[in-house]
Protein backbone atom coordinates (compact mmCIF):
# COMPACT_ATOMS: atom_id res chain seq x y z
CA UNK A 1 0.00 0.00 0.00
CA UNK A 2 1.51 3.00 -0.95
CA UNK A 3 0.63 7.08 0.20
CA UNK A 4 0.29 7.70 -3.82
CA UNK A 5 -2.40 6.55 -6.38
CA UNK A 6 -0.89 6.33 -9.58
CA UNK A 7 -3.02 6.87 -12.64
CA UNK A 8 -3.51 4.12 -15.02
CA UNK A 9 -2.49 3.92 -18.28
CA UNK A 10 -4.28 5.67 -21.21
CA UNK A 11 -6.43 3.11 -23.83
CA UNK A 12 -4.53 3.17 -27.12
CA UNK A 13 -6.72 5.46 -29.24
CA UNK A 14 -6.36 8.10 -26.33
CA UNK A 15 -2.36 7.94 -26.69
CA UNK A 16 -2.17 7.99 -30.86
CA UNK A 17 -4.56 10.95 -30.65
CA UNK A 18 -2.48 12.95 -28.28
CA UNK A 19 0.49 11.56 -29.78
CA UNK A 20 -0.75 13.88 -33.17
CA UNK A 21 1.73 17.24 -32.75
CA UNK A 22 -0.59 19.94 -32.62
CA UNK A 23 -4.00 18.92 -32.41
CA UNK A 24 -3.10 16.16 -29.85
CA UNK A 25 -0.92 18.53 -27.28
CA UNK A 26 -4.58 20.88 -27.50
CA UNK A 27 -6.87 17.82 -26.74
CA UNK A 28 -5.11 16.75 -23.65
CA UNK A 29 -4.55 19.97 -22.23
CA UNK A 30 -8.54 19.84 -22.96
CA UNK A 31 -8.79 16.93 -21.42
CA UNK A 32 -6.73 17.61 -18.25
CA UNK A 33 -7.74 21.21 -18.21
CA UNK A 34 -8.58 23.83 -15.20
CA UNK A 35 -10.66 26.46 -15.73
CA UNK A 36 -8.04 28.56 -17.25
CA UNK A 37 -6.87 26.29 -19.14
CA UNK A 38 -9.75 26.58 -21.28
CA UNK A 39 -9.49 29.87 -22.53
CA UNK A 40 -6.16 29.02 -23.37
CA UNK A 41 -7.07 25.96 -25.80
CA UNK A 42 -10.16 27.96 -27.23
CA UNK A 43 -7.73 31.08 -28.36
CA UNK A 44 -4.89 28.32 -29.64
CA UNK A 45 -8.08 26.96 -31.81
CA UNK A 46 -8.94 30.18 -32.99
CA UNK A 47 -5.52 31.94 -33.76
CA UNK A 48 -4.98 28.78 -35.55
CA UNK A 49 -8.43 29.51 -37.50
CA UNK A 50 -7.69 32.85 -38.21
CA UNK A 51 -4.10 31.55 -39.74
CA UNK A 52 -5.16 29.15 -41.88
CA UNK A 53 -7.78 31.54 -43.55
CA UNK A 54 -4.52 34.08 -43.61
CA UNK A 55 -2.89 31.70 -45.29
CA UNK A 56 -4.97 29.90 -47.33
CA UNK A 57 -7.45 32.83 -47.84
CA UNK A 58 -11.49 31.91 -47.78
CA UNK A 59 -10.99 28.40 -48.36
CA UNK A 60 -8.88 28.33 -45.15
CA UNK A 61 -12.06 30.02 -43.54
CA UNK A 62 -15.16 28.11 -44.82
CA UNK A 63 -13.36 24.59 -45.02
CA UNK A 64 -13.11 24.72 -41.27
CA UNK A 65 -16.36 25.85 -40.75
CA UNK A 66 -17.74 22.69 -43.11
CA UNK A 67 -15.58 20.26 -41.00
CA UNK A 68 -17.49 21.21 -37.85
CA UNK A 69 -21.20 20.35 -39.18
CA UNK A 70 -20.66 16.69 -38.83
CA UNK A 71 -19.53 17.43 -35.32
CA UNK A 72 -21.97 19.74 -34.19
CA UNK A 73 -24.69 16.92 -35.35
CA UNK A 74 -23.14 14.41 -33.55
CA UNK A 75 -23.44 16.59 -30.39
CA UNK A 76 -26.99 17.25 -30.92
CA UNK A 77 -27.44 13.97 -30.99
CA UNK A 78 -25.64 13.09 -28.07
CA UNK A 79 -27.25 15.83 -26.28
CA UNK A 80 -30.56 14.94 -27.41
CA UNK A 81 -30.33 11.13 -26.09
CA UNK A 82 -29.49 12.76 -22.68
Amino acid sequence: MSAIEMPGRLPVWQRLFFAIPVFGWLARDAANAKAEDLYYTVGAVLSMWGCSAMVFGLPGLYIPALMMVPVMFLVLILISRG
